[in-house]
């Protein structure tokens, strides 16, 4: 059963406690709980974060009756393991040698076991929980969706790890960085042997449940062609919602946030 503990964090929506919970591979992970205050959930959500961590959950959500579990995924913020790297630059290297052993794989399960943490929690809830990934958690998510019909609906937003061949060559910064120098050392073909079970845009080709994608004209870290492939890539019920940057700021961001938060409340308003 999952732990919980206490949190130091107040909200006047939510109680947040600590979490943790086990993963693949014995693995600890650590989080956050968050429940609607005077209500039971209507519906609940697994969060996926981005590679710059997470030290404390987010609250500007979709749904105020929901129950929202935000997981630190393996290696990364309270869920630190040596010899992991907590650095985005390090911990997307972790096993990249060893395709069946690589850490992207495992915080895709971290997301499957979070699904079962949730409803083992919450069993009422099953059919009724959706998935919200921004970044390194949108790529997970667009892997972890196809396999797993627990989760309803989703919505990554800015999603890396999509057309990995492309995300090898295009222009980038941060961890993509990372993969590009080690694949100019090992040689392209020896690092696809891994990526091409890892990538979120062929993925994205099996995803059957409704989606929502906000995928960004510009951005220096997520190489926006890859973002681009994860949403045309899924067969089914979709929306799109364009951002003009990701990553960076930009006058009409905060505008533009209002608004795809709006999408979003409509889109899982049907959770």
């Amino acid at each position: 059963m999952p732990t919980l503990g206490i949190s130091d964090l107040v909200d006047r929506r939510f109680r947040i406690d600590e979490i943790a919970y086990r993963s693949t591979d014995d693995f600890t992970i650590r989080g956050w709980l968050l429940q609607p205050i005077g209500t039971v959930p209507a519906c609940g959500f697994v969060l996926g974060h981005g590679y710059g961590g997470i030290t404390e959950p987010p609250l500007d959500l979709p749904r105020a009756d929901a129950v929202y579990l935000v997981p630190a995924f393996r290696g990364l913020g309270p869920s630190r393991r040596p010899p992991i790297s907590e650095e985005p630059r390090w911990h997307v290297l972790h096993d990249i040698d060893r395709r069946d052993r690589y850490i992207i794989g495992g915080c895709v399960e971290d997301v499957w076991t979070g699904v079962g943490t949730l409803l083992r929690l919450f069993p009422g809830l099953e059919g009724h929980i959706g998935y919200l990934g921004i970044s390194f958690g949108g790529g997970i998510g667009a892997m972890a969706l196809p396999w797993d019909r627990r989760i309803a609906r989703g919505h990554l937003n800015v999603p890396t790890f999509g057309h990995q061949r492309l995300r090898l060559d295009l222009p980038t910064i941060g961890s993509g960085t990372s993969v590009q120098d080690y694949a100019r050392l090992h040689g392209h073909g020896h690092v696809l042997e891994t990526l091409a079970y890892y990538d979120a845009a062929v993925a994205a080709r099996r995803i059957t449940q409704p989606m929502h994608v906000a995928a960004a004209r510009l951005d220096p870290a997520v190489a926006p062609p890859g973002q681009f492939a994860i949403y045309n890539a899924i067969p089914g019920e979709k929306q799109l919602f364009v951002l003009e940057a990701g990553h960076v700021d930009y006058p009409d961001r905060e505008r533009q946030e209002q608004e795809l938060m709006a999408e979003l409340h409509a889109f899982f308003a049907a959770l």
